[in-house]
């Protein structure tokens, strides 16, 4: 691989990486919604679309008519595909950065103040009044929760209640940093030097693969 098509491909996965760590490390637990954590992942890769497919079928005929420009087509339609994607995922919540010692009760109450008649079953909850159902999934390895929908039929607004619930819940409760989150930030940010001195020593052929690429 030469020095281009590495700091294409790794320069996004080095910052998404480097939030991960970010993330792991800060004291605090951070939510988000499943949709956002799919869309920032995509993003992660498009360095690796970009340097792959995207290039391998990059349409020539289509280039001469829009010289270099046929990039920003290609770049819409994979955002667009993206898109598609991110909203075809059934909801979930993620919750960064928290034991499930410390999340269950918190949960547990959230779910009261939404819905006095929810139902439990181990790890599965039921809201009728917000037509929501959901399962607690947890990752011992990175601290993760998930709350992934369990049938079909949720309400989007039920769920964006949650989210809105649990991160005030959440707002004011410290948890120590997770050592996984200094190895992603130390690999993003030697992923990002190590690309950026390498495109930097081979910048004349760096240049040139750039402008063999863009077709200009």
């Amino acid at each position: 691989m030469d020095s281009l098509h590495f700091f294409v491909a790794i320069g996004p996965l080095a910052a998404y990486a480097a939030l991960l760590g970010v993330v792991h490390v800060s004291r605090r637990p951070f939510v988000t919604s499943g949709a956002r954590d799919a869309a920032t992942l995509g993003i992660a890769l498009t360095g690796v679309a970009v340097a792959g497919p995207l290039e391998l079928f990059l349409p020539d005929s289509a280039n001469r008519w829009f010289p270099g420009g046929i990039w920003i087509l290609l770049l819409l339609l994979y955002s667009l595909c993206l898109s598609l994607a991110v909203l075809l995922l059934r909801p979930r919540i993620v919750i960064y950065n928290i034991a499930p010692g410390d999340f269950r009760p918190r949960f547990a109450s959230v779910v009261q103040s939404l819905d006095a008649d929810a139902r439990w079953a181990g790890d599965s909850v039921t809201l009728p009044s917000i037509n929501v159902q959901l399962t607690i999934e947890y990752q011992p390895w990175t601290r993760t929760i998930q709350l992934v929908s369990a049938g079909n039929r949720q309400d989007t607004i039920g769920w964006k209640r949650i989210e809105s619930q649990l991160q005030r819940e959440l707002r004011e409760l410290k948890t120590p940093p997770m050592p996984l989150g200094w190895t992603l930030l130390g690999l993003g940010l030697a992923l990002a030097v190590g690309s950026s001195v390498w495109a930097i020593l081979d910048r004349k052929a760096f240049l040139e693969m750039a402008m063999e690429m863009l077709r200009l």
